[in-house]
């Protein structure tokens, strides 16, 4: 087999060639144009005609024109064109290896007269010119043959000359073209490239798959639906880890973590139904808290039809943080009730009461006294049970300490109180001016430094040096004086001992300035807090504070969240913090399922107040409507807002609290994915669904009737009041649901006790609704109930009177007719094999119109084209007896 040599192109350095834009027919500007005709290579064919090369004379005066340096008599030499080997003829040797054809002529040029021909003619033109030039011709040819080879220079030359072509550079994964075994490089086929136009495409990542889908006819479940002994093969095909009403969670195995230890295998035919907590708290008092929430909610947000006539709860602007701080009284200090009143005081609006010529500017510096004011008294409420429990716990023989612990609640009047009480008057007045102008503040940190110097401070008091500190506006570790051991005094921290609150407080009341913006004074706390982690305290949250009186039922990650407090102070401060960062089930309590507070928060600062959003809002679709819609849909859809009322309302669904979940539904963006959820909840529930509830669901929610009924109705068919199913269904107005269970369930039975009545009455009152497949199922049991009724009817009329009636005759005619075709279609509409009650209706009916037709027309039934299929044996042998006797009968007549 032919071994194929590395070429030029295919080497490793062309490989990494970059690829360039250039054409490669594209010649350069100047030279001559050439058109090479590219033939088959054959083994052993070496005639000249496959050399051929034809040359545009006119380019190749045009590039001399252009490009050449050179005297006239040296273009009069070079005027006779030197036949230019072409470069893409390959042939094989003698040896097996493919080579440019030119260099395998000159190679064997001894058996080739033509090649001894032209390198005659070629070394004839170089002598006369190099004669011109005073060379000598015997010295040249001895250097040359010395010094150079000649066929490796002559495919040298060729390389050189040859029109770079760009290459694409294919991915390691791809092969080469020619490959070679030593090297293990093949290119696949189907990346060659077509032409330089176009582009080879990636080959697609098609990752491996351990597991097929199976067929149900091939499945090994199929027919062993019902293996209880089994519970994996009975429901393995259609089962899945999923929540139930309630909060049940259906699973096999153990419930687990990624990383957990697990003492049972999932293996197993035990189904294991596990109730899983939402709430930290008692549930009594968990409904008791968000049912008054649930409650001032929907009293400030109207149920409104959507473009799709989809219920939509559209809070109104009213529904603010001050509407909900009016639910508690101003001594309740709940976690709550602090979150509602600092989301009044940084959010809220609030009238300025200034003039109408007051500057835009002015206005938003009042604005930001009064947020700042607004936070102070709120962090000064939020610390007092804090500062309290400090007083508590201090012993009577350091008198500083307590003034100490009222400054760190900024409680100046009891700490003045409480220094002049304790004698120390002048610190009362120092003590008196806090927050004063830099120039207070510099004396006192020169005094500082003053008792560091003279080695004062170790005759100070640690609180004293930290009022000090503090009123000076520095809370950095306060050094102290470095001598002996006897005069040795310790470095003391003001911040030792603090909470984030009254630390927060700390860089609000004393370092920062009175003018000072809030977020100036978070971005000071917050760098405190980054740079010196193990001084300033971290925003934990507030069950992690102190500690617990009991173990957390909940695993924390670590480092746990910020409190929601301080997220709602970085929410104002930073502005280019979004819902997303904040809302985070952890920030609110111990359970990463409680998304109450969370969605009450999205609900107030996005749909109502429009301060912040969720970072994944999309752009709206609608622009130029933007100012004209209030259904809250100004911006594009928020997946992660519909995520946060699912995730609520599952929780209100395990409390028992059906209205309020779905009152938190109707909140959901999407309206196809908001009909959807409350469709599944009411079918959940349908149980729960009384008078009372269905009166609530139906009034104040503006639930349809349908999604109502339709729930009732699933939850009667599963306790086997099929009756009350259709009639649910007919009333909610739900006719193809009604249609196709009173096809099924109802009418056999109908057709089984020869009910007529009932079964015209389950098809009547739908007749003129659009109803999928009325013609093939219900239209046909109306027909039948007609045909067993009306036909004995006419039958008898027109035997009793002297005189046929001409429409009574003309209706049996019809009848007659139309009785064959519609037992055609009944093997059709009684389908399900597996039910008796089909079979054995199909059997009646085919019996009773054989027989009504039989008497009226016996061989209606024999001359139609009707296939007949489900009839048994005994009507198909009366049919033939009938039949028989009747062209019996008619044969005597003609006779």
């Amino acid at each position: 087999m032919a071994r194929f040599s590395a070429l030029t192109s295919d080497s490793s350095d062309d490989e990494q060639t970059p690829y360039t834009s250039q054409d490669a027919h594209k010649q350069p500007p100047g030279s001559p144009t050439r058109s090479v005709d590219m033939d088959q290579v054959s083994q052993g064919s070496g005639s000249e005609e496959d050399e051929d090369i034809e040359v545009d004379e006119e380019d190749e005066e045009d590039e001399s024109e252009d490009t050449s340096h050179m005297d006239e008599d040296d273009l009069a030499v070079e005027k006779a064109p030197v036949p230019r080997p072409r470069n893409h003829a390959l042939v094989e040797d003698s040896d097996g290896e493919i080579q440019y054809k030119h260099t395998h002529s000159r190679s064997t040029s001894s058996t080739s007269s033509d090649s001894d021909s032209d390198d005659a003619r070629r070394r004839g033109a170089t002598a006369s010119w190099v004669g011109r030039a005073g060379i000598d011709v015997q010295k040249m040819h001895v250097m040359q043959t010395s010094l150079f080879r000649m066929p490796e220079e002559a495919a040298a030359l060729q390389a050189m000359n040859q029109p770079i072509r760009p290459r694409f550079k294919l991915s390691p994964t791809v092969s080469r073209k020619h490959s070679r075994d030593s090297v293990g490089d093949g290119r696949l086929d189907s990346q060659e490239r077509i032409s330089f136009a176009h582009d080879i495409d990636h080959p697609v990542y098609r990752p491996s798959r351990k597991y097929a889908r199976v067929d149900i006819s091939d499945s090994a479940v199929a027919g062993n639906e019902g293996a209880l002994a089994d519970a994996g093969l009975a429901l393995g095909r259609a089962f899945r880890v999923g929540w139930s009403s309630g909060g049940s969670l259906v699973h096999l195995g153990q419930l687990c973590g990624p990383s957990s230890q697990v003492q049972t295998s999932a293996n197993s035919s035990v189904v294991t139904k596990t109730r899983v907590p939402f709430f930290s708290e008692p549930p009594e008092e968990t409904s008791n808290r968000l049912s008054r929430l649930l409650q001032h909610h929907l009293s400030k947000t109207p149920i409104v039809k959507d473009e799709d006539g989809i219920p939509f709860a559209d809070p109104s602007s009213e529904l603010c943080f001050s509407s909900f701080t009016s639910l508690y009284p101003k001594s309740d200090s709940s976690y709550e009730a602090s979150l509602f009143r600092l989301g009044h005081a940084l959010f809220d609006s609030m009238e300025l009461h200034l003039g109408q010529d007051v500057t835009v500017d002015l206005r938003n510096r009042i604005a930001s006294i009064r947020r700042k004011a607004a936070l102070s008294e709120w962090l000064g409420d939020v610390v007092t049970s804090l500062v309290d429990a400090d007083l508590r716990k201090q012993s009577s023989a350091d008198l500083a300490a307590p003034i100490f612990s009222l400054l760190s609640g900024y409680q100046i009047d009891k700490a003045c109180d409480t220094a002049m009480d304790s004698g120390s008057v002048k610190l009362a007045t120092l003590i008196s001016q806090v927050s004063g102008d830099f120039e207070f503040r510099e004396d006192l940190r020169e005094q500082l430094q003053l008792w560091r110097e003279q080695r004062i401070d170790v005759h100070v008091s640690v609180s004293i040096r930290k009022i000090y500190s503090v009123l000076a506006g520095s809370l950095d570790v306060l050094e102290g004086s470095k001598a002996s051991s006897l005069e040795r005094c310790p470095d003391v921290d003001p911040l030792e001992g603090l909470d984030w609150k009254r630390t927060l407080g700390m860089y609000l009341w004393y370092v920062e300035p009175m003018d000072a913006s809030i977020a100036q004074v978070y971005k000071s706390y917050d760098r405190a807090a980054r740079e010196s982690p193990s001084r300033v305290a971290p925003p934990r949250p507030h069950y992690m504070e102190g500690a617990p009186s009991q173990k957390l039922a909940f695993h924390i990650p670590s480092p746990p969240p910020s409190d929601a407090l301080f997220s709602l102070i970085r929410l104002y401060a930073d502005p280019a913090c979004s819902l997303s960062q904040i809302l985070s089930p952890l920030s609110f309590g111990p359970s990463p399922a409680d998304y109450s507070f969370p969605w009450h928060l999205y609900i107030i600062l996005s749909r109502c107040m429009r301060i912040r959003d969720l970072s994944d809002r999309g752009e709206s679709e609608h622009v130029e409507e933007m100012d004209e819609d209030v259904s809250g849909r100004r911006e594009g859809h928020s997946p992660s807002a519909d995520l946060l009322a699912s995730y609520y309302a599952q929780q209100l669904e395990q409390l028992g609290m059906l209205q309020e979940a779905i009152f938190v539904l109707l909140h959901m963006e999407g309206s196809a994915g908001r009909e959807r959820a409350i469709r599944d909840i009411l079918h959940r529930s349908a149980d729960n669904l009384d008078e009372w509830m269905c009166s609530g669901i139906l009034g104040s929610l503006k639930i349809p009737l349908a999604w109502v009924n339709d729930a009732k109705a699933l939850y009667a068919i599963s306790q086997g009041k099929v009756f009350e199913a259709y009639e649910l269904y007919m009333a909610a107005g739900l006719y193809q649901s009604a249609h196709d269970l009173a096809v099924v369930e109802l009418a056999p039975e109908a057709v089984i006790r020869q009910d007529f009545e009932l079964l015209t009455s389950l098809f009547e009152r739908m007749a003129s609704q659009s109803i999928d497949g009325w013609h093939l199922k219900g239209k046909a049991y109306l027909d039948y109930a007609h045909a067993m009724t009306r036909l004995p009817e006419l039958d008898a009329s027109l035997s009793d009177a002297a005189v046929p009636d001409a429409v009574e005759e003309s209706e049996l005619e019809s009848l007659a007719r139309a009785i064959p075709r519609l037992m055609g279609i009944l093997p059709d509409m009684l389908y399900l094999q597996s039910d008796p009650r089909h079979k054995v209706a199909l059997a009646e009916m085919m019996a009773g119109l054989t027989a009504v037709l039989d008497q009226v027309k016996p061989l209606a039934l024999a001359q139609s084209q009707v296939r007949l299929t489900g009839m048994d044996e005994a009507t198909k042998l009366r049919h033939i007896q009938t039949t028989a006797l009747e062209r019996f009968m008619r044969s005597i007549q003609v006779s």
